[in-house]
This record gives structure tokens, C-alpha cells and sequence, in this order.
């Protein structure tokens, strides 16, 4: 006598795939007009335009070594100066991942990283607590690089770590040249940023309090 084997169905508890990491953010102000899509599970395909070609650059650079899927338009007021776009800009970009992230259950949390661009070495170190904290040295000593403010290129990291709810320490530790400080810089930011992301194959909060 034949019988049927009997099948058992996969749980979807223990089987189901993790939840899609992706955030929409459209932000408009009299300033900036922003439209971004993000997906933190990404391979690092990137298109930018600000209308500040060195802050596509460095925006570029980061989402691509932290292996992000980025889409961001920014229209701004660029006849003022740069500063709004490139506030407004990691404004929506940390508001992004923290949507993005959830309840931030199952991460990491921690990442640090050293990145070199030829003679420029920088460190990143992040906590993705909860808790707004930059701390952001770039050391830079000429008042542009391109269109951007050298300041401005600061106050980017800044803003991006109080939107994202981080805590962000970023140091260029050496370099003569501007472009390579800063680019090292943002490329050591991603390769923390991409650390502290990954997924520790748990759904735990890595946190003491239970909560981040």
C-alpha cells in the first residue's frame, strides 16, 4: 500500500525573508526642493545631482562604498549660495536611513573604518544609537573646494548624524591636499556606515535599555 509522503510547509516565521530596508523622502521648502530613494541592501548604484558638483561627488562616494542604492534630486536656491542644499540634502539623506532602519532591530550598530586617498588618511567611527552626536574634524584649510564651502562640507556630516540619530566621529588625521582630505573622509564615513548597518542574523536590539 502506497502512501503519500507527508509534506510539511515552511514556516514563514523562520523561512521569510528580512524586511525590506528602503525609504522615499520627498522634501520641499522654499529653499530646496528634494526627491530621494534609498535602499540600505543596495550594491552601491548611485545617481546624484544637487547642482554642487563636488557635493555630488562626495555624496556619491558614500553611498556607493557603503553600498547603498541611492536616487537624489535637489533643486535649490544656488544663486544665494550652497549652504541650504547642502544642509537640506543630508537632512533628507539621514532622515532616509533612519526610516529606513526601523525599530533597528537586528543590526550591528557599531562600525569604524580608515580610509586613504594617496597622502589624506581620515577615520570614521559610528554608533547607531539613537542619539544625535557629530563630531566632525576635517581639518580643511582652503574656503572652497569646487562650489562647496569647505565649511558646508562639515555641516553635511553634522547634519547627516543628527537626522540619522547617530553618533558620528569623523577625523581627517592627515593630508595636504583639500579634495583628498575630504574625500577621504567621506569614503572612511561609508565603510563605518555599511558596518553598522549589516545585519547580525538576529532580530535583537543591540542595546542594554532594549531600545535604540
Amino acid at each position: 500500500m502506497n502512501r503519500k509522503k507527508k509534506t510539511t510547509k515552511p514556516s514563514l516565521a523562520s523561512g521569510s525573508a528580512p524586511r525590506g530596508r528602503t525609504a522615499s523622502v520627498a522634501r520641499k521648502t522654499k529653499e530646496t526642493d528634494i526627491a530621494l530613494e534609498l535602499n540600505l541592501d543596495g550594491s552601491g548604484k548611485v545617481s546624484v545631482s544637487t547642482g554642487l558638483g563636488f557635493l555630488d561627488h562626495m555624496l556619491t562616494a558614500l553611498a556607493h562604498h557603503a553600498r547603498l542604492d541611492l536616487t537624489l534630486t535637489c533643486r535649490g536656491d544656488l544663486h544665494i549660495d550652497d549652504h541650504h542644499t547642502a544642509e537640506d540634502v543630508a537632512i533628507a539623506l539621514g532622515k532616509a536611513i533612519d526610516q529606513a532602519l526601523g525599530d533597528r532591530a537586528g543590526i550591528v550598530r557599531f562600525g569604524y573604518a580608515y580610509a586613504p586617498l594617496d597622502e589624506a588618511l581620515a577615520r570614521a567611527v559610528v554608533d547607531l544609537s539613537g542619539r544625535p552626536s557629530p563630531s566632525i574634524h576635517l581639518r580643511l584649510r582652503r574656503g572652497k573646494i569646487g562650489e562647496v564651502a569647505a565649511e558646508n562640507l562639515t555641516h553635511v556630516l553634522e547634519s547627516l548624524a543628527v537626522h540619522l540619530r547617530a553618533s558620528v566621529h569623523v577625523d581627517v588625521l592627515r593630508g595636504d591636499n583639500e579634495h583628498h582630505k575630504a574625500e577621504a573622509a567621506f569614503k572612511a564615513l561609508a565603510l563605518a556606515i555599511r558596518q553598522a548597518l549589516a545585519r547580525d542574523g538576529s532580530n535583537e536590539i543591540r542595546s542594554t535599555k532594549g531600545v535604540l
